[in-house]
């Protein structure tokens, strides 16, 4: 589902990083659990002949059974899927490369592309949606976010309860007819879909003890957003000590040009005072540099040349 790496920055003064807490501290039960993170997408049903699952082994996916005791499937098969965030048209067969969310192989309203492995999953909408982000999870708690991305992606059901209905759809409560132009309406938003109690108590069971964040009464959606602000400041930090370092290296780069350049110019005034003091004795008769006659020094100077006096 649309629902949201593990080591928490913060901003640049330190304040206002999300806070991770326990899962026992954000949902006191299953309860809470599965209704509070899909801000009211699922609803605990106690009355397990009412209630959907999020995995199965069965052959036959057991949902479709549950839709046709409530009223909401004929007694043919899914002939459309109704969501529209990365789900297909109508439900259909996937290839034997489809294992990570297997019990749909027959019949899913996901792409094998989607839904390849674990971790293809928890990216699927973007690194604000990652359910690890306050930190791996136990492999038990990590589970259960697979076995509701799974059954968001590809259980057929799942379009039997838009919040926003299409015209395919009657209403429901606490339900409106799907408006294209109203920003606020989407086509892949559930509502009130009945879960079974004892899986959302598991569910709560087996993450009580682990790390997460939720914002807002618990709403993953809500803290999304919260994670997607953080993101945007940590990058923005990011490029800002980027172009620091850039320019502390331009600087050091122009210091070390500007010594050369120092360097060169005493190199040249030291060969300038060297080539008029060679002018200057030249002048006087007294040239540094000759060839001495018979090794011996001449009266005035250095005797330049091979003849004699």
């Amino acid at each position: 589902m649309l629902c949201g790496l593990a080591t928490l920055g913060g901003y640049a003064d330190g304040s206002d990083a999300p806070e991770c807490k326990r899962f026992d501290q954000l949902y006191t039960n299953g309860k809470e659990l599965c209704e509070n993170m899909f801000d009211g997408s699922f609803a605990y049903e106690t009355d397990e002949s009412k209630g959907y699952t999020m995995w199965f082994f069965d052959a036959v996916n057991p949902n479709d059974a549950t839709a046709r005791a409530l009223g909401k499937l004929g007694a043919g098969a899914h002939d459309t899927c109704h969501l529209d965030s990365k789900h297909k048209d109508v439900p259909g067969p996937e290839p034997d490369s489809f294992t990570a969310c297997h019990p749909w192989k027959n019949e899913a309203c996901c792409f094998d592309s989607d839904v390849t492995t674990r971790d293809e999953l928890n990216a699927g909408y973007g690194k604000e949606f990652h359910w690890d982000r306050c930190g791996p999870l136990s492999y038990e708690c990590d589970r259960f976010f697979v076995h509701e991305q799974c059954f968001y992606m590809c259980d057929a059901n799942l379009g039997l309860y838009r919040k926003f209905h299409g015209s395919a759809l009657p209403l429901r409560p606490g339900t409106q007819p799907y408006n294209a132009s109203d920003e606020n309406h989407n086509q892949w938003q559930i509502h009130a879909m009945p879960i079974k109690a004892s899986y959302c108590d598991a569910w709560w069971q087996a993450c009580r003890k682990d790390k997460f964040y939720a914002d807002d009464g618990g709403s993953y959606f809500s803290a999304g957003a919260v994670w997607e602000k953080f993101d945007e400041v940590a990058e923005l930090q990011a490029e800002l000590e980027k172009a620091k370092k850039a320019q502390e290296e331009d600087d050091e780069m122009d210091v070390g040009i500007i010594g050369a350049f120092v360097g060169a110019g005493v190199v040249i005034c030291g060969l300038l005072a060297f080539g008029c003091c060679l002018v200057k004795r030249e002048k006087a008769g007294k040239p540094m540099f000759g060839t001495l006659l018979d090794g011996s020094k001449a009266t005035e100077g250095q005797t330049v040349g091979k003849g004699s006096s």
